[in-house]
């Protein structure tokens, strides 16, 4: 008995046709027939009725009918383990972080996944929360840590808080205060990130929201790129706090306590492979042991 007959026996039995289920098999009819009959020989016992072309189970069809469906169903099961182990021996994992987690905790992070795992190649995208968000939907990513934001929740995503990061105002020189709030950016020439930043939009909005609208210095830079600008003086930059770790700028946080949150995401409709389960258990971890930066925290899962 083997596999392949038993395999075969399902697809007569689910058709009720030879030829409709050499079809389903992809085998030529002669040759499941005479898989079939091998079978019958092999159990001493046939295994379909075949009176005036109606195919039919016998009662030893019926008997052997739920146990082939188990067995196959068993033989899948262990096939989908094996493989699962093997994903986390060699194989991919695509994930993507905002340029202020790269530039700090991230690196950890992936140096721990790479430790456990170094079969796995990792595939890092950095990139604004909005453009990993688009990247996820895509199906170009596997998991991001991306922005917790209204504006995505009736996005087809699953997204676990891990992380509160603090926003400051980023400043060549002391602003002279020890808080700033939102209306004292009125006036104030703004170093504004590229359309795509999620830091961009919270400016912008919040700006608004307090009755003005900004003044830009320049705009359409990445996080380096902003905070060069911000450092030779061209204006201020609304940024979080984790990113003036290694540059000669001053930060003034705003009040009240301006911050936000970031979550794990992937796709709902496509569930993480072994390899992301992996890098998602390792990131949870490191989140709930590590010596975070100033101005971050961990919360929901990671903070439990």
């Amino acid at each position: 008995m083997t596999l392949q007959q038993l395999a075969y026996f399902l697809a007569v039995a689910r058709t009720r046709h030879f030829t409709r289920a050499a079809v389903e098999a992809r085998v030529a009819q002669p040759s499941l027939s005479k898989q079939i009959h091998a079978l019958e020989k092999e159990l001493g016992a046939a295994l379909f009725s075949r009176a005036r072309g109606n195919i039919s189970l016998t009662p030893a069809g019926e008997a052997l009918l739920p146990v082939a469906s188990r067995i196959l169903s068993d033989v899948d099961t262990a096939r989908l383990e094996v493989a699962e182990l093997v994903g986390l021996r060699r194989g991919r994992v695509r994930v993507g972080a905002t340029p202020s987690l790269c530039g700090s905790l991230f690196a950890d992070v992936i140096k721990r996944y790479h430790d456990a795992y170094p079969g796995v190649r990792v595939s890092v995208t950095e990139g604004g929360s909005r453009d990993l968000v688009t990247a996820l939907e895509a199906g170009d990513l596997d998991l991001a840590l991306v922005i917790v934001s209204p504006a995505d929740a009736d996005r087809a995503l699953t997204v676990v808080p891990v992380l509160r990061e603090e926003l400051v105002v980023a400043s060549a020189e002391p602003l002279g205060v020890p808080r700033m709030r939102w209306t004292d950016l009125r006036g104030q020439p703004l170093v504004m990130f590229r359309p795509g930043y999620d830091l961009r939009e919270t400016t912008l909005a919040e700006c608004r929201r307090a009755g003005f609208e900004p003044e830009f210095a320049v705009e359409g830079g990445e996080m380096d790129a902003v905070l060069r600008f911000v450092e030779v003086g061209l204006g201020v930059a609304v940024v979080p706090s984790t990113v003036l770790a290694a540059r000669s700028l001053h930060g003034t946080p705003l009040t009240p306590g301006a911050g936000r949150t970031v979550a794990l995401a992937h796709r709902t409709d496509v569930a993480p492979t072994s390899a992301g389960r992996a890098f998602r258990d390792v990131l949870l971890g490191f989140l709930r042991g590590a010596e975070l930066p100033a101005g971050v925290r961990a919360v929901g899962s990671a903070g439990s």
